[in-house]
């Protein structure tokens, strides 16, 4: 395969140049990076059919999965997501033994006081999403200490990050941080959820090499050898690398986009090593993955990012990363309108 065609073939299994409806692209896709909503929005944006930011938050879910990161996902998905280790912790309110964070030196909550403080949060939750604050006033009501607070509120996830992971609650699909009740579903096994999620990747995200399926998933070389092994994988060669996919019954007859507005941490440039990115050439790799672990949202004219951009009040700011032709000007002009038809301003920086 030539380069052209494998961005073809990544460009149309992530629904970037034949949009599908919402469900799909969340399952092709094993949901969408959300540490930013608005991110997770104009990533669906540019791929559903059925985009509506009226509806757009029905039937899905937020909470850690891929990379320990979080997503919006299906909520038909959390037995996928949601391991549960394996299902044994599935609800359960026991927090006896050691955990990643109760090894920590500030960690201050004893198993008993930890279980009493997820029944007093589940049982606010009964009636009622709650935000991240409304919850601590909560707990503090019923005699959390300061530093319990600080176990469970952890900014990186914490108790409550715990909550999550073993099914009991979801993030709510919205910018600012409240919790909800999970809906009902029973975990499937580790090893079969991420052969399954494994699957879907080189189905719709490839081809990829191994040290791609290595960075999307924070996997070894092996386990993604392994799964190599167990799936229907066609290969193909170019300039030197061996490329996985498996047919997804799609044409690839299209042509790559004059212009495309990707969402800051959009799945196409998370989906491959950033140094090895199709995409992204390397003295720009910095600029839209920074040092602080942000993905920029990227502007990529005729299949390469050229520039980053940022949308607020209305305006259009781009950041080239050359000067732009008066082709791609007006590309990006026009994408621009059909993307946003409030806008009132671009600026070229």
């Amino acid at each position: 395969m030539t380069v052209e065609e494998i961005k073809l073939r990544q460009l149309t299994g992530q629904h970037l140049l034949s949009p599908s409806d919402k469900r799909t692209v969340l399952h092709d896709l094993c949901g969408v990076q959300a540490q930013f909503m608005a991110n997770a929005m104009h990533s669906l944006k540019i791929r559903c059919s059925d985009f509506s930011e009226d509806t757009v938050k029905n039937g899905l879910v937020k909470n850690w999965t891929v990379r320990g990161t979080v997503h919006v996902f299906n909520a038909e998905d959390l037995h996928l997501f949601i391991h549960c280790n394996n299902g044994a912790d599935h609800l359960k309110n026991d927090w006896r033994g050691y955990s990643f964070w109760n090894r920590r030196d500030r960690w201050a909550l004893t198993p008993e006081r930890q279980a009493y403080f997820t029944d007093v949060i589940l049982n606010a939750l009964k009636y009622s999403e709650l935000t991240r604050d409304e919850l601590k006033d909560i707990c503090k009501q019923n005699g959390m200490t300061a530093s319990e607070e600080s176990s469970m509120f952890d900014p990186w996830g914490g108790g409550i990050r715990e909550m999550c992971e073993r099914g009991f609650i979801n993030y709510v699909v919205q910018e600012k941080k409240a919790f909800c009740l999970s809906p009902a579903f029973t975990p499937i096994p580790e090893g079969e959820a991420k052969l399954e999620m494994a699957r879907r990747y080189f189905t719709h995200m490839g081809p990829s090499t191994v040290h791609d399926a290595m960075y999307y998933f924070h996997a070894s070389a092996a386990q993604v050898k392994d799964w190599i092994s167990r799936l229907p994988v066609s290969t193909a060669e170019c300039n030197g690398r061996t490329y996985y996919y498996i047919e997804n019954g799609l044409n690839y007859h299209k042509d790559i986009p004059k212009c495309l507005f990707l969402a800051g941490f959009d799945q196409l440039l998370l989906s491959h090593e950033k140094r090895e990115s199709l995409f992204l050439s390397g003295e720009n790799v910095r600029s839209i993955f920074n040092l602080a672990g942000i993905v920029m949202p990227a502007l990529m004219i005729d299949g390469v990012v050229v520039g980053k951009w940022k949308y607020k009040n209305k305006k259009l700011s781009i950041s080239p990363f050359r000067a732009f032709s008066k082709y791609e000007k007006k590309a990006a002009s026009d994408m621009a309108e059909s993307l946003w038809s409030d806008i009132r301003s671009i600026d070229l920086e």
